[in-house]
């Protein structure tokens, strides 16, 4: 009886392994993309949120205020856990049109990041702990937008963007198209009214996509069940995390509730869990279908990804004709902005920047 003791043991082991497969995650300690958000910091946010929500009158979203302010400002949004590497440059492109603008930047307070001076001096906002494929990154996110809708009425249109995006235009190209033009990416019946001296819509630039072949392990990535009734499989969207927004989306996404209750849920996948990716398209796909483009305005090469990361730009690859390249859109007129580039891609930035990259 005693010899078979080894055998029945080893037997029970691999019995025991599917098991503990399926329902291990359920006990074990959640990873850093799991780890929830502090109590003390949701109470934050919320108040933040109810300020922001409150003292933004009903006019600042509508449409008869985006077209009658004469100075109807972009308010830039940067999510960063490391320096802003690429601050020369941006500074370059914000120079001379301090009235159309402003600046808010969200740094992760574990990481000792270098504060530039010139446009973006005090432009720091009050900030909390950030995690990769975490809904700490949609919070850091609704953080910028109320904190910018709070700080300036005029801050019509709201571009959210990484320490590792570079525009691909001038200011004035970029303020032109997003805010002034009456042709870009409109539609034929939207250039029609334009016509007759009217801005027929406003919409925000954000990608919605409802057919990606990982959208169910996206979805069930909480659990099969996690996101019902709210969100059902049919609703569930995702896209880009980096969008410009006109001011009504960013009420949405600050005034919204309902949908941050599930998408804040922990992840027991973490190889499809990118809250950041799933929340903002999925809100603004059910709020206003029609009131986005369901694609973004930054460009991303998601050629050779490697664990969930896009292409990186070295800077032996920075030349006029990647500029051209990145600028070309199936779906805008023109891409505006472009990631992901390595911090030493500065110096060949910078010596193309006049007469490439702000040359439209």
């Amino acid at each position: 009886m005693f010899s078979t003791t080894p055998f029945v043991l080893s037997f029970s082991l691999l019995l025991s392994l599917p098991i503990l497969f399926l329902i291990g995650p359920r006990f074990l300690p959640p990873r850093h993309s799991s780890v929830p958000i502090p109590l003390t910091d949701e109470r934050d946010d919320l108040s933040l949120f109810n300020r922001a929500a409150s003292l933004s009158s009903p006019s600042s979203s509508s449409f008869s205020h985006l077209s009658t302010n004469p100075k109807l400002k972009i308010a830039f949004l940067f999510l960063t856990n490391s320096d802003l590497h690429f601050s020369p440059l941006w500074q370059r492109f914000f120079h001379g049109n301090s009235h159309l603008y402003n600046i808010y930047v969200h740094a992760d307070p574990s990481v000792n990041v270098t504060r530039p001076d010139g446009v973006f001096l005090d432009r720091f906002i009050s900030s909390k702990r950030t995690y990769r494929g975490s809904p700490t990154l949609i919070s850091a996110t609704r953080r910028l937008l109320a904190t910018a809708l709070l700080d300036d009425p005029a801050n019509g249109f709201f571009a959210v963007l990484s320490q590792y995006c570079i525009p691909l235009h001038s200011f004035r190209y970029v303020y032109h198209s997003v805010v002034i033009s009456t042709s870009f990416d409109r539609t034929e019946s939207d250039a029609r009214s334009a016509r007759f001296g009217v801005r027929f819509r406003y919409k925000s630039f954000i990608e919605i996509l409802s057919n990606e072949h990982t959208l169910w392990k996206r979805y069930t990535a909480r659990g099969r069940f996690a996101l019902m009734p709210e969100i059902p499989f049919d609703k569930f969207r995702v896209g880009s995390q980096f969008f410009v927004l006109m001011r009504r989306h960013a009420l949405v996404v600050i005034k919204d509730r309902t949908l941050w209750r599930k998408f804040k849920l922990p992840c027991y996948r973490d190889d499809e869990c990118y809250p950041e990716e799933h929340y903002f398209p999925t809100l603004l796909s059910m709020a206003d279908p029609n009131g986005c483009t369901h694609y973004t305005l930054t460009k991303v090469n998601w050629t050779g990804t490697v664990n969930g990361h896009p292409y990186t730009y070295r800077p032996a690859e920075v030349s006029p004709q990647l500029i051209h390249q990145l600028r070309q859109s199936n779906f805008s007129e023109s891409y505006l902005f472009a990631r992901k580039f390595t911090p030493d891609c500065l110096k060949p930035l910078m010596g193309i920047a006049e007469k490439v990259i702000f040359r439209d």
